[in-house]
């Protein structure tokens, strides 16, 4: 990765944890008894985002760190799925589906874009 020195450096490594932060202050107004089903479920869905994209940097590798991207993007279409379960159970508003999702898909391009120069 050239001159960068650090996962932190990338952009997509911090879009990652913007997602988990919102993420995060969604699903802390879901009801209680999802605690351990889809509030969990989408909080390791995006804490997996830039774990990946930290893990798949550190192996030095861009076959490895690509491996890891793919990973991430597995885990962007899963916590896809949960929104739309929660939407469909009327966890949250639009407003915060729709800020979600535009997060996830400008995560998504910026993943796919990297992983095209790779």
């Amino acid at each position: 990765m050239g001159t960068i020195k650090s996962f932190r450096e990338l952009d997509i490594w911090k879009k990652g944890i913007e997602l988990v932060k919102k993420v995060y202050k969604i699903t802390e107004k879901f009801p209680h008894h999802e605690l351990y089903g889809l509030t969990s479920q989408m909080r390791r869905c995006a804490v997996s985002v830039p774990s990946n994209v930290a893990e798949g940097f550190r192996r030095r590798h861009p076959k490895e760190f690509k491996q890891f991207l793919n990973i991430a993007l597995g885990s962007l279409a899963e916590l896809e799925t949960q929104l739309v379960i929660t939407k469909e159970l009327e966890y949250f508003g639009n407003e915060d589906e729709k800020n979600l999702l535009e997060l996830m898909d400008h995560l998504n391009r910026m993943i796919t874009n990297l992983l095209k120069k790779l």
